[in-house]
């Protein structure tokens, strides 16, 4: 809450504004004023800022559902207006008399409630101007940081799946050469859909963020040649509504969610691995698989290094959080399915 309110430049910005305008009234210092009747202007002042202070950032740091942005300008100052009214009146009645001068004049007629909304006026534009101005500028200086940290934990997914990347060219004329020698149109498959895979993966270089339909061709392809691997023993539904098929995903945290899956668990052809891979309403995409982990010394068939990486990516991404449960000898991943306008200008997506 310190840090959101910014409460020190809170403080700064009421102090100053007080012992500012202590200065600047004609005739400020006069005999007839004591010292305390200083100091009790400048603390009522700094009160009344900080109150203000407080309304404004509640409103602009909430969302309210039912008030747009010039809504929440008009009605946090109107609030702020009413209670400096208000504290100024109550003050008035129960504080010593102030010979110096009242902050905000008590609305005993209407002459005085007019001076008073006012002043009242003049403070609440003031801090809602000050609070809005440094919160707009921290809020540009921490998306900046996250962009910086985004773009290592891309670079971190990057080595997760480039590992043993060589070059592109080379390998793709191979992949050429091999499907047109091949001897069979079985060999030839595989051959077209491992440069597919390969491909995917050298594009997802350039995006932070992919459609889910181009994740699911990619998937599939990369499903075709773990059965070629392990035939019958992987057994893969796919479950996708039309609908979502446009919504982003991080690329290629769908194929770490199964390659996980096929990696940590034991299967056979008499016992094999179930992933159902599908959509929800929420919308997100959710891939569950059999859980039976595979018996290594140490207890731990894997560090989770992939899982965190797709939870950092999120995080950064849209501010929303990945959902991992384990129950009932199933293991589940919802992913948020981001939608397409609003996270790809911000990514810079195409």
């Amino acid at each position: 809450m310190y840090k959101a309110y910014q409460i020190k430049w809170c403080l700064i910005v009421a102090g100053v504004f007080a012992i500012s305008t202590l200065f600047l009234r004609q005739g400020s210092f006069r005999v007839e004023v004591q010292l305390w009747e200083y100091c009790d202007y400048v603390l009522r002042l700094s009160f009344y800022m900080i109150v203000c202070w407080m309304i404004h950032a509640y409103f602009l740091l909430n969302k309210i559902s039912y008030l747009s942005s010039w809504g929440k300008l008009i009605l946090s100052n109107l609030i702020a207006i009413v209670i400096m009214v208000f504290l100024g009146t109550l003050f008035y009645r129960i504080l010593p008399r102030n010979h110096f001068i009242d902050p905000i004049v008590p609305a005993l007629n209407f002459s005085n409630l007019l001076h008073s909304f006012f002043g009242g006026f003049i403070l609440s534009v003031i801090c809602y101007s000050a609070f809005y101005s440094i919160h707009t500028n921290s809020a540009l200086q921490t998306s900046k940081l996250e962009n910086e940290i985004l773009e290592q934990a891309h670079l971190r997914a990057q080595l997760l799946s480039l590992q043993q990347q060589i070059s592109p060219h080379f390998l793709f004329n191979s992949l050429s050469t091999l499907n047109a020698i091949a001897p069979d149109q079985h060999t030839k498959n595989y051959i077209v859909q491992l440069a597919a895979v390969y491909r995917y993966v050298l594009n997802f270089n350039e995006h932070y963020l992919t459609p889910l339909k181009d994740e699911l061709l990619f998937i599939k392809s990369y499903l075709y040649i773990m059965n070629q691997r392990f035939d019958k023993a992987l057994e893969v539904t796919i479950d996708i509504s039309e609908e979502n098929l446009k919504l982003m995903i991080p690329p290629l945290s769908l194929q770490l969610l199964v390659e996980n899956a096929i990696n940590h668990n034991m299967f056979t052809l008499q016992q094999p691995l179930h992933i159902i891979i599908k959509t929800d309403n929420s919308p997100a995409l959710i891939v569950e698989n059999d859980h039976r982990p595979k018996k290594v010394i140490g207890g731990s068939t894997g560090s989770g290094t992939g899982l965190k990486n797709i939870s950092e990516r999120y995080r950064l991404l849209g501010n929303t959080t990945i959902n991992v449960s384990d129950e009932g000898g199933k293991f589940c991943v919802t992913l948020p399915l981001l939608p397409n306008e609003r996270i790809a200008k911000m990514t810079g997506y195409k």
